[in-house]
């Protein structure tokens, strides 16, 4: 069983997957658009933090297996440095993250359809966004569709999401997901329409699938993986000296619940201490001005830096209301930091409520402050569900992610 894999920008469980296949001999190419050679010599003469940055993009196979496009791709990178924002507006500039997704996808299009018979895959792997002429080709040719979304599906994200705008109407403007076109949610149908198979990687991903209007076809969960897991986690005690250190990672936008976030913490006052990581997703939010000004915020930092600054806190708070995994979940639980999270993020797939992290309803602030208040008044129970959270870490790393769903590739022969 020979497969073509697709993915623009590559990230980890992309890199767990292209690992698992050609272990297992099954990876035919990888298309990509950058895709650095760390044995390049020219790489020797970039200072150590831009060498560091562009090896991100490399892969752990030979690179006779890649096929890359890195044109596009790195105007989209580099047009906001020299202050060319237009070039990568949403949809509609010819280097955004949308045009790119498009090019790559008529790419491997285009390169099916001239692969001759002996020498076409069995199946093609791609993702959301980056699939729809990919699947039309691949249908053409007979070869197999399989599908990653690694986000929720969009009908979903309507309807929950537009309950967010009703409470939050202040904060509506950071939902930026309503700002998709209807032919960008027609190809995500499309995409959906085509695949053979769907692999997702939460139990709420699945959920959301619920809204789709036509027949799917089967949908397999592979949660994803930890990262390392901390050799080293200390617990400071919580007194009337030491307030508790709350710690927010991720985009600030009521997507991901920063409203509830900030409004839960107001009650305590200064019996809590919160931490902002994240990019503001628009600059005309006032209520997230005035929020962020009373709090500490650091707008972006290097991933170590991160990782260490929630072995330095004690319980990351991320009260998503979408979202289709959330990383920053697995990442603090390595890191030894309990995290309390809600249903519609892959809480529910790897934590046990009370046990190595804590679960809430989306949607309630009230809920949020009822898990800080227990906290508050359990101090104890940040170690015990810390030291938990790292236990289940360390029973899934990202060779198990690669493994499993390997075998789930496998299963649709």
């Amino acid at each position: 069983m020979k497969i073509v894999l697709s993915h623009p920008t590559g990230n980890q469980f992309v890199r767990a997957l292209i690992l698992a296949l050609s272990e297992a001999d099954m990876l035919s190419d990888f298309y990509t658009t950058i895709a650095a050679n760390p044995n390049a010599n020219w790489l020797n003469i970039l200072p150590a933090s831009l060498k560091q940055e562009w090896l991100r993009r490399s892969y752990p196979i030979p690179q006779n297996q890649i096929r890359s496009y890195p044109l596009l791709e790195l105007a989209r990178t580099l047009s906001p440095r020299l202050g060319l924002k237009s070039v990568v507006k949403h949809e509609t500039g010819w280097a955004s993250v949308d045009a790119v997704y498009r090019d790559l996808d008529k790419k491997v299009a285009s390169a099916i359809m001239d692969l001759s018979s002996e020498n076409r895959p069995d199946s093609v792997y791609a993702y959301e966004d980056g699939a729809a002429y990919t699947f039309n080709a691949a249908k053409q040719q007979h070869i197999k569709c399989l599908y990653d979304l690694p986000i929720g599906y969009w009908r979903a994200a309507r309807e929950l999401l537009g309950a967010e705008r009703e409470r939050w109407p202040d904060w509506a403007v950071t939902l930026t997901g309503f700002e998709d076109s209807d032919a960008k949610l027609q190809r995500k149908d499309e995409e959906i329409r085509l695949a053979d198979r769907i692999f997702v990687a939460s139990g709420f991903t699945a959920d959301t699938l619920k809204y789709y209007k036509g027949e799917l076809p089967p949908v397999k969960i592979i949660p994803y993986a930890f990262p390392e897991v901390a050799k080293i986690r200390h617990y400071a005690d919580i007194t009337a000296r030491r307030p508790l250190k709350l710690l927010f990672v991720g985009g600030l936008s009521q997507r991901k619940g920063i409203a509830d976030v900030f409004e839960a913490v107001k009650h305590f006052g200064n019996k809590v201490q919160l931490t902002v990581v994240g990019r503001k997703v628009t600059a005309n939010c006032r209520v997230l001005d005035e929020e962020l000004a009373k709090h500490r915020w650091i707008p972006s930092m290097p991933h170590e830096d991160v990782l260490k600054l929630m072995r330095e806190h004690d319980v990351l708070v991320f009260p998503s209301q979408f979202e289709g995994f959330g990383l920053v979940i697995t990442e603090a639980m390595a890191q030894g930091t309990p995290v309390i999270t809600t249903e519609r993020t892959a809480g529910p797939d790897i934590i046990n409520n009370g046990e190595n992290g804590w679960l809430i309803n989306a949607g309630s602030t009230q809920k949020l402050q009822d898990a800080i208040e227990y906290i508050l008044q359990h101090p104890q129970q940040i170690e015990l569900n810390g030291r938990a959270a790292m236990e289940t870490a360390k029973k899934r790393t990202w060779q198990v992610y690669g493994q499993e769903l390997l075998n789930a590739i496998i299963d649709t022969k």
